[in-house]
């Protein structure tokens, strides 16, 4: 059997150089997260280095499952979110030890993975009402936009407010802004790839203005991943009523990874009478990697939506996939480069703004004249930036829906896991802390 059969090329209207062509350009708009995801979990401690080759490792074999297996023109990597709520909530804010925070996101991996050989996985998707899904996604953009704010210092402390504007003529400032309108203007003009192309020229300009400091050398052997693999705690994990956060992990990865994927595949005219084939693969796809991640030691990973830059460009089977995965394992001798991008804030800051802009497009989906559907949501949305917490937002929604419906006498409406979880974030926040 030659490539075309394996991937299905005449059934599905394509070609090998259209397909490589779509992996190119699936590659290229998400590459900025071998970049960014080294910078924010280096801030926890963890070894850049490390993290680069496991953010690699982790995005090759779920793509490449997703392309080999599951035969759809989809990319997977560590998701942007989930690596800001590792490092800068469970990590820096609750004082958690990176080790102990992996070993959270083992269990939830393990957990995604038997799942996906069930019908209880689907069960719990369907489980969580649409607006909550949306609130918690529209949430934790607002809460990866705020992140960059901080640490482009755009926004700062401020004893009187807790946050105000920071000083715009400060280099660091003034340089995000200007990388961020130069992306912006990337993006407006449909620049395939323009989050990665606006990193290359703020370096270029930070380099100019004398913050930037070229390595000796651009590439190298891979080298740190002995810093990270294996470093997960799960006791530690199981102990100090850390189910929550497991739970987070859990049900953002599962519920946004299926969207994803569902809005991949309408896209690329894949699905068939609203369902999506071959579903279980594709979910192994992720769970595999988010588990290969937690051993090498990075966050968890979810299915990307710039892979419709790659649908969109003629891309309609698993070897775009492939190709994605193949320019990932290339990226391995290019550590230096990585690391020299990522050492200035004003880099990686606007794309960490960017997509928590992007992330804010389900809110349409939200009823807005339902306060029954529109209350939980707003409330999920709001309280992740404001409580620094992911959990805390998606906790709080939980709880707030259940009691809503309660109240209006509708609470037959409400599945019941949703009371099983609602009663046991009331324990979580009300009880141990959060």
């Amino acid at each position: 059997m030659n490539i075309g059969e394996w991937f299905k090329f005449s059934e599905r209207k394509t070609n090998f150089s259209t397909e490589t062509l779509a992996g190119i350009t699936t590659f290229v708009t998400m590459a900025y997260i071998i970049i960014v995801n080294p910078a924010i979990l280096s801030k926890t401690g963890m070894d850049f280095n490390g993290v680069f080759i496991a953010t690699i490792l982790a995005s090759m074999l779920g793509t490449l499952i997703m392309g080999i297996f599951a035969n759809y023109p989809i990319a997977i990597a560590p998701g942007m979110g989930m690596n800001a709520y590792f490092a800068f909530a469970v990590v820096i804010g609750m004082g958690i030890a990176w080790q102990q925070a992996l070993g959270t996101v083992f269990i939830a991996s393990v957990i995604f993975l038997l799942l996906s050989f069930t019908k209880f996985r689907q069960a719990l998707i369907n489980s969580i009402p649409i607006s909550l899904k949306q609130g918690i996604s529209a949430g934790i953009g607002l809460f990866v936009t705020f992140i960059g704010l901080q640490s482009s210092k755009i926004v700062i402390s401020s004893p009187a407010t807790l946050v105000t504007l920071g000083n715009l003529a400060d280099p660091t400032t003034f340089l995000t802004i200007l990388g961020l309108i130069i992306t912006l203007v990337l993006m407006v003009n449909e620049v395939k790839g323009a989050i990665f192309i606006g990193m290359i020229v703020t370096a270029a300009l930070a380099y100019a203005q004398g913050l930037l400091v070229i390595p000796p050398s651009f590439f190298s052997l891979p080298t740190g991943l002995d810093h990270t693999f294996m470093q997960m705690d799960i006791s530690g994990a199981l102990n100090g009523g850390m189910y929550a956060i497991v739970f987070t992990f859990l049900i953002v990865t599962l519920f946004d990874t299926t969207g994803t994927m569902l809005g991949i595949g309408a896209q690329a005219g894949l699905l068939k009478n609203g369902e999506f084939p071959n579903v279980r693969a594709a979910l192994l796809a992720d769970a595999c990697a988010s588990t290969l991640g937690a051993v090498c030691g990075t966050s968890p990973t979810s299915s990307y939506v710039e892979s419709g830059a790659g649908v969109a460009a003629g891309g309609r089977t698993g070897f775009s996939s492939v190709i994605v995965a193949v320019l990932f394992a290339l990226m391995l001798f290019c550590a230096p480069i990585a690391q020299m991008l990522a050492s200035i804030p004003a880099v990686t800051s606007p794309a960490l703004i960017i997509v928590g802009f992007l992330m804010m497009n389900g809110l349409r989906a939200i009823d807005w004249t339902d306060m029954e559907e529109g209350v939980p949501a707003f409330f999920t949305l709001i309280m992740m930036p404001l409580s620094y917490s992911i959990t805390t937002g998606v906790g709080i929604g939980f709880i707030v829906y259940p009691i809503l419906k309660i109240c209006r006498g509708k609470a037959r409406e409400v599945h019941p896991l949703m009371y099983l979880f609602m009663v046991l974030f009331i324990i979580q926040l009300g009880f141990m802390g959060h």
